[in-house]
């Protein structure tokens, strides 16, 4: 069973970026993968700054990288840009530390304003990093993220749109795992 990991650069506790990400792990879930969520604001913030990747906590998170088969990086955009806390996780990674994986981006804001944040900021590091395959991702709109004295929920119409970006990259995951398997018999 092909295994996800969620990235989520949020420094807020109570993020909308947590929800959409959230959303995208059960969709896969739901779908048969293995999901685990990794908060880069619960881990150490000195030993993440510092980049103590021998520390046990960063060490366990960066095996979780190398052991997914699928990542989906889900971050706010602020200042036109992903976070620092998220960008001080991806610079720990080794320069192939995405390499083989196929890769969900998705990003919360304010503004329509900063759509471009995933093209422009965030798919250049995720295919520099060695991404098999960076998938369409999608922005969801603060506004589409409603919260009320229940769970919190997606707008109909963004949770549609954010479960046809998750289906594409099941896809994706489901094809970079099945060449994988078959290289491997093929060599042994």
């Amino acid at each position: 069973m092909p295994r996800i990991l969620a990235l989520t650069g949020s420094p807020s506790l109570h993020s909308r970026t947590t929800v959409v990400a959230e959303h995208a792990l059960g969709r896969l879930a739901h779908a048969g993968f293995e999901t685990a969520h990794l908060a880069v604001r619960d881990l150490p913030a000195a030993d993440l700054l510092a980049a103590r990747t021998g520390q046990p906590e960063l060490r366990r998170a960066l095996a979780a990288v190398a052991e997914a088969d699928g990542v989906v990086i889900a971050t706010p955009v602020y200042k036109a840009s992903y976070t620092g806390l998220l960008k001080a996780f991806l610079d720990l990674l080794p320069q192939d530390g995405l390499d083989g994986k196929t890769v969900l981006p998705l990003a919360t804001g304010g503004s329509l304003a900063h759509v471009l944040t995933l093209d422009y900021a965030l798919r250049p590091v995720l295919s520099v990093l060695g991404a098999r395959h960076v998938t369409a991702g999608r922005f969801v709109l603060d506004s589409s993220v409603e919260r009320g004295t229940g769970p919190d929920r997606l707008r109909p119409e963004a949770e549609l749109d954010l479960y046809q970006a998750v289906d594409e990259f099941a896809d994706a995951v489901r094809a970079g795992s099945t060449a994988v398997t078959t290289a491997v018999t093929a060599a042994g």
